[in-house]
């Protein structure tokens, strides 16, 4: 029998009826190899949306380029009809072509086509939120977003998307789609290790906005795996949930969106959300991203 955990509390959506629970589930590693194609185990993959939701998630993240189309047809087949609270959210803003790369999407057909991808692979009238996702691979660019964002705005006005949010975006990026529309959430590169963000999530905390990192233990040096592992080891707990643990106590903004493809480690992922670190160990840990920063700063004088 799934227990239902807290999953770290609940945050509401900046001007929405939409409260999230703070422990998601990030869809991508539902398709196959290099998010590509079909999952070797269809049923496998099924299990796993499955026993999220019976655990208590109620915030899918996914994108109609996983796959593509693999992941959105897979979360369809698990959950359609969805339950009432489910909440799935989705990007928009890249495509994948035949040779497996991931490029920019941004043009205005692009965005309508994804859209109606979106609704289509989902089984849905409307779409609950929809990121545009800009940027480069890991980090914002500083790029207009005001094109491509309007085209998403003018399907907010048509009823096909309830709220917009922004992926891989700077607070300059965020301050031009505000004048745009409004923006409920903000999914950027952040971990323990890769603290750039600092700043912009205190920001977006005292104004309500949600934020989700992406790559919970992305880019991590030797020596910040140790000091991670060390963690671990104290709390009998895994590396990975110590990293999602400290992320949950990092701000109350923070919303995880974990992905695996496996239900034994969705169920250890999903305990991260009842690890509690004592501040001791928060300020070790807080140190790894210092440590990333003084790295930073004596590569550029290399």
């Amino acid at each position: 029998m799934t227990t239902h955990l807290e999953l770290g509390g609940s945050f509401a959506l900046p001007g929405t009826s939409i409260t999230l629970k703070r422990m998601g589930y990030g869809a991508m590693q539902l398709s196959g190899p290099q998010i590509w194609g079909p999952p070797r185990d269809i049923e496998a993959a099924i299990a796993v949306l499955r026993e999220a939701v019976a655990a208590g998630v109620n915030h899918i993240d996914t994108s109609d380029f996983y796959g593509p189309h693999v992941t959105n047809q897979i979360i369809k087949r698990a959950l359609h009809p969805y339950p009432d609270g489910l909440v799935i959210v989705t990007k928009v803003g890249a495509r994948r072509p035949e040779d497996k790369s991931w490029v920019h999407a941004l043009s205005r057909q692009e965005l309508i086509d994804a859209v109606h991808d979106n609704l289509r692979n989902l089984g849905l009238d409307v779409l609950d939120v929809v990121n545009l996702r800009v940027g480069g691979m890991m980090a914002p660019s500083e790029e207009s977003i005001e094109e491509p964002l309007t085209v998403l705005a003018e399907f907010k006005r048509q009823g096909l998307i309830r709220h917009l949010g922004l992926s891989n975006v700077s607070p300059d990026q965020l301050a031009e789609g505000e004048a745009i529309t409004e923006i409920v959430c903000v999914q950027n590169f952040y971990n323990v290790a890769h603290r750039d963000d600092d700043g912009f999530i205190s920001d977006l905390a005292r104004r309500g906005i949600a934020y989700v990192p992406f790559f919970p233990l992305g880019g991590f040096t030797p020596l910040q795996s140790s000091a991670l592992d060390a963690a671990a080891t104290a709390l009998q707990a895994s590396p990975m949930q110590v990293a999602l643990a400290w992320l949950l106590q990092r701000s109350p903004n923070i919303l995880l969106i974990p992905g695996t493809s496996s239900v034994a480690h969705l169920r250890e992922n999903l305990k991260a959300s009842t690890l509690r670190l004592p501040a001791e160990m928060i300020a070790g840990l807080d140190l790894v991203g210092g440590d990333a920063k003084g790295e930073l700063r004596a590569g550029n004088h290399r």
